[in-house]
Order: structure tokens, then C-alpha cells, then sequence
């Protein structure tokens, strides 16, 4: 076991507060509640619950344990306990092309998506989006991504505070952000919860989500909840590896991983508390897909009793949510560009930050100026694809689900039994040990294998 690496957590709550906002993100508050929407709500959130121990969970466990047993960044970590296993250390490779180029790549679409947010705190505290039709809403956010400056200045300030966060140290940037915004983020949940259930239609809410109708699921559903599952806990790109790295010796990995999925899961349900009874209560389509958050809700929220306050705290709250996932993703490629080169910390960060800006600025640009530019139109299936659309399917319909095979096939296969047990339960293999293994062997490829194919759909 390599025990080089000198940074750790400053306690298991700091670790709990930065993995759990590694995991909470856009795809629990954005991406969750669209996506039950338009999978029929009830029966989608039942299969959800199942992927999340069925998947995510053995994955996040995987990774921690790998982070910790390497105590490297990602591609040395993964090089370390492969050697340690008697496997070749080309297997660290992976851990270059999902750690480092995956994660920039992720990051620089994904700024573009934190700046609307930051946009929409304005727009909703200004008192621009009160009393607005869809329409109205569509043309504000067609508007926001038509302005190249405004655009591109949101996307800058979101990602430079991210970087900003990181150039001060996983102590004094990573955990005392996430201490800060956690806290603030599960608060402004439960009052978000809270005032739905008193402005808006909670009991329909509470029976779209939760009272299933397993005449409506189909193949893709299940697919859809699997990888609604998977991508939520954001595994597959090694961030989670890269906190792992930091984890005390002392620390449980399973017991942490499952209060991890666990918080993950109770933020996209109450995302979802939050957001239906708004929607059912104002006539709106609980089906209207990505829009959901940035032209439907708006205008949801501009037709209630205090939805300029309200909505400005759920912005925030999406706002605080893509901070502490931009900063996880950042944590791989930094950790690693200090690992291998004399680059210090905040140049590692103001280097990779930068490379995420230029890449996204591609991305930005793709919804307005670059709008009707397809740099792949010669291949079918990206035809009608802008550079945001290809950096988006490259990391969430390509990158993410191999990665999330090869962490499962290098972990259930790869590294010795006695090592990732030594890792979870110490020198006495558990049940809940064997459980672990045959998820992460046998019922993780084979299910990402299904999410992939049924996305490239």
C-alpha cells in the first residue's frame, strides 16, 4: 500500500461533506426531476431506488477504496494497486483518460450549465420573472444564451470560482467551501420542501413520485433509472477516487459510501418535493424535459405567493449544488498535475481551469454564434450535434459509462480479494463483503453495458 501522499481530510465529517457534494449535483436537481417527469414519474422513482444499491453504491465504494489503498491521485492510485495485484501498471492510463482529460472535458460543459444558474439567481431576485408566461420564460433564456458576452461571462465567473476554491488546498479551499455550502444547501432544500407543500399541489406531488404504475415501464425506463443512478453519484470519472485519496485509515468506506448515497438520494427526492408541487399547482407540464428548471419552473415560480424569494433560494441552492460537484471534478486533474509535475497547486489549478475555459468556450459559444456549426455532421449519429452536445455525449453517454465498467471490472477482478477486503473490512472477509464483490463482478458491467447501448439509442 503506497502511503506517500501527506494531505488528508481534516475529519470524516470534512470527507462526508466534500464526497456527498461530489455527488449532489445537477443531476440530482435538474436532471432527476425532468428525468422522472418524462419517465412516468412513480415506477421510474421505485426502479431508481433499486440501481442505487444495485450500482451506485458498489461503485462509490470501489473508487474510495482504490483513492485510499493507491493514496495517490487517480492514474498513480489506480498504477499502484494494479502492481500490488500482480496486474500490468498500464491500467493507470485509465485513470489519465477518465481522471484528468474526462474530468476537464465534464467541467467545461458543465460551467456553461453553472452560469445559467448564476444568471438565474439575478433574473429571479431582480423580480424579472414574476408574473411571466412560457413563453416569456423561453425568450429570457433563449435571450441569456443569444448575448455571446453575458454568456461567456457567467460561464467565466462560475468556473473561475471554482478554480478559485481549489487554488486554495483540499483544507483550506475544498473543505471549507463544502462546510459552508452543504449545510446551507440541505437547509434551503427542506425550506424549498416546506413552502411547496404549502403554495402548490404537494398531494399530487407525493402520488406522481411515489405511487408507482408498473404499467408504464418499459426497457428504456428501467435503463433511464439505472442511469439516472449512476450518473447522479458522479462515478465513473475518478473524482470520487480523488477524494478517496485523503480518507483516514480509520474512516469505514462502506459506512461512508452509504450515508454518501444516501444523502444523494434524499437531495433528488426532496429536489423533486420541491419542484412538482410548484408545477402541478401552476398547470404546467411535469414532462418538459432539460427545460424544466431554467423555463418551466421560472415561470412557475412567477405565479405564487413569494416566488421571487423562493425562487431565488432554489437558484442558489442549484447554484451551491454545481459549485461542490465543479469542484470535485477539478480535484482529479490538479492532483494529478501536481503529482507528476513541479507545477504547485495553484498553477495546477489556473492551468487545468484554463484548458476547461478554452474547451468550453466552444461550448458556449455553440448557442449562439456557433449555433449552426456541426463539426461532425458527416457522421450519422452526431449529424446535428454542436461542440456542447459532443462534449456532453462524449462524457455522459460514452466516457462515464466505460468508465464506470472499467472501475467495475478493475476492482471486482483485477485487484487481489485480499487487498480490497483488507481495504473495507479489515482481514475478516464479511458477508457484506461477498455482496460487494458479486455487484461490482457481475450485476455493474453488465447494467452499464445496457445504460450505454440504451443511450446511444
Amino acid at each position: 500500500m503506497n502511503t506517500a501522499n501527506p494531505v488528508n481530510w481534516s475529519s470524516r465529517l470534512a470527507f462526508l461533506m466534500a464526497a456527498v457534494g461530489s455527488a449532489v449535483g445537477l443531476a440530482n436537481i435538474w436532471r432527476f426531476p425532468f428525468t422522472a417527469g418524462v419517465s412516468g414519474g412513480g415506477a421510474f422513482v421505485i426502479i431508481y431506488l433499486f440501481a442505487v444499491l444495485l450500482l451506485a453504491l458498489p461503485l462509490v465504494i470501489a473508487e474510495l477504496a482504490i483513492g485510499r489503498r493507491g493514496a495517490a491521485p487517480p492514474p498513480r492510485a489506480i498504477a499502484t494497486v494494479a502492481v500490488e495485484s500482480a496486474r500490468s501498471s498500464h491500467w493507470g492510463l485509465m485513470g489519465i483518460v477518465l481522471g484528468s482529460f474526462g474530468t476537464t472535458l465534464a467541467l467545461s460543459f458543465y460551467a456553461v450549465v453553472g452560469g445559467w444558474t448564476m444568471a438565474y439567481v439575478v433574473h429571479m431576485a431582480s423580480g424579472d420573472l414574476q408574473g411571466i408566461s412560457t413563453d416569456t420564460a423561453q425568450a429570457i433564456f433563449g435571450n441569456l444564451n443569444e448575448q455571446v458576452w453575458v454568456l461567456l461571462g457567467w460561464f467565466t465567473a462560475f468556473l473561475g470560482a471554482t478554480v478559485m476554491i481549489s487554488m486554495a488546498g483540499v483544507r483550506a479551499g475544498v473543505e471549507r467551501a463544502v462546510k459552508l455550502m452543504m449545510p446551507a444547501l440541505f437547509l434551503m432544500l427542506l425550506v424549498m420542501v416546506a413552502y411547496a407543500a404549502r403554495v402548490g399541489e404537494f398531494e399530487l406531488a407525493l402520488d406522481f413520485l411515489f405511487t408507482p404504475d408498473f404499467s408504464q415501464l418499459n426497457a428504456h425506463i428501467v435503463m433511464a433509472a439505472f442511469g439516472q443512478a449512476f450518473f447522479s453519484v458522479s462515478v465513473g470519472l475518478t473524482s470520487m477516487m480523488a477524494y478517496g485519496a485523503y480518507i483516514q485509515k480509520s474512516t469505514s468506506i462502506p459506512r461512508s459510501a452509504l450515508i454518501i448515497v444516501l444523502a444523494d438520494t434524499a437531495v433528488a427526492l426532496l429536489a423533486g418535493l420541491a419542484i412538482f408541487p410548484i408545477i402541478f399547482a401552476n398547470g404546467l407540464d411535469p414532462q418538459a424535459g432539460p427545460g424544466l428548471v431554467f423555463i418551466t419552473l421560472p415561470c412557475a415560480f412567477g405565479q405564487v405567493p413569494g416566488g421571487q424569494v423562493f425562487g431565488a433560494v432554489f437558484f442558489i441552492l442549484l447554484l451551491f449544488a454545481a459549485l461542490t460537484s465543479s469542484i470535485a471534478m477539478l480535484e482529479a486533474p490538479v492532483s494529478w498535475l501536481c503529482d507528476r509535475t513541479r507545477l504547485k497547486r495553484k498553477s495546477a489549478a489556473l492551468l487545468t481551469g484554463a484548458v476547461a475555459w478554452i474547451l468550453g468556450l466552444f461550448a458556449a459559444l455553440s448557442m449562439n454564434v456557433l449555433a449552426g456549426y456541426h463539426p461532425l455532421s458527416g457522421i450519422p449519429l452526431f449529424s446535428d450535434n454542436t461542440f456542447f452536445d459532443l462534449s456532453d455525449f462524449l462524457v455522459i453517454n460514452l466516457m462515464m459509462p466505460m468508465g464506470g465498467i472499467l472501475i467495475a471490472v478493475f476492482a471486482g477482478w483485477m485487484v487481489k480479494r485480499k487487498f480490497s477486503s483488507e481495504e473495507l473490512y479489515g482481514d475478516q472477509p464479511t458477508f457484506w463483503y461477498g455482496v460487494w464483490r458479486f455487484l461490482l463482478r457481475y450485476v455493474a458491467p453488465v447494467v452499464l453495458v445496457g445504460v450505454f447501448l440504451d443511450m446511444l439509442r
